[in-house]
């Protein structure tokens, strides 16, 4: 896993990894200190290939564990992915109210995602 510092008023880390970063509440919470301590940001983007399956599925519970650590610990997320493949009405609803707020956003693009967490 990698970190890169990207768009204009450089707080947004792009994190790449070709292995799952992001699994439950306590690897999200090992990210954002990671992430915090390196690079002293607290905007995140991740792909949707690095986050677990589960967290699309939403009677799961996980999403709602891991968006809650971001909120609580002031950190913005960006998930950069084709969310197209979901079919769930309640995950696709999900997905527009979170892109309707502040805090959480799901993207087809790194472009997308600096642009929404630049705001």
């Amino acid at each position: 896993m990698n970190f890169e510092t990207v768009g204009g008023i450089k707080n947004i880390v792009l994190v790449r990894s070709d292995e799952l970063v992001i699994t439950d509440a306590s690897s999200v919470l090992d990210l954002i200190a990671t992430v915090s301590y390196e690079t002293h940001c607290d905007r995140l983007i991740v792909d949707k290939a690095a986050i677990t399956e589960d967290f699309f599925k939403l009677g799961t519970g996980v999403a709602g564990e891991i968006l809650q650590k971001c909120v609580n610990y002031r950190v913005k997320l960006a998930i950069v992915g084709d969310f197209s493949v979901y079919t769930s009405k309640p995950l696709r609803d999900f997905i527009y109210e979170s892109n309707k707020g502040r805090d959480i956003f799901f993207v087809s693009t790194i472009e997308e995602a600096i642009e929404k967490l630049e705001r």
